[in-house]
């Protein structure tokens, strides 16, 4: 079964974590039939942790995990604390394959997506 995860940061403001569930529900939406599942885990100061999201996918029947870090540039939280939670997870899971997808400020549509914003004020 093939699943997407979207890690975000976490805040201590919930308002801000439910917008991260908001946008897992609307890709959750639009993927389609493309994922199984579709959830999100946070970093730090929110739950579910990337760890304890990683157990529900595989506990739900994940083989195949593609995961998308919610983050506008690659600083330590994407350089070396998601890849290090991800390969404590890998560890126990050996057979799950996990494709770490580049973080969405790499996206070259995200100066398109700035535009797009800029047009619409």
């Amino acid at each position: 079964m093939k699943s997407l995860l979207l890690i975000a940061h976490g805040s201590r403001r919930e308002l801000s974590n439910q917008e991260v569930r908001q946008l897992t529900d609307q890709l959750r939406i639009q993927a389609g039939t493309e994922f199984k599942q579709v959830s999100c885990a946070f970093l730090e100061l929110a739950e579910p942790s990337i760890e304890a999201e990683i157990d529900h996918c595989v506990q739900q029947g994940c083989s195949e995990l593609f995961i998308l870090p919610y983050f506008l540039s690659a600083g330590r939280h994407v350089s070396e604390d998601i890849p290090q939670a991800i390969a404590r997870k890998q560890a126990d899971y050996p057979d799950l394959r996990v494709v770490v997808l580049p973080y969405l400020g790499a996206s070259p549509q995200l100066v398109q997506v700035l535009l797009h914003q800029l047009n619409d004020s």
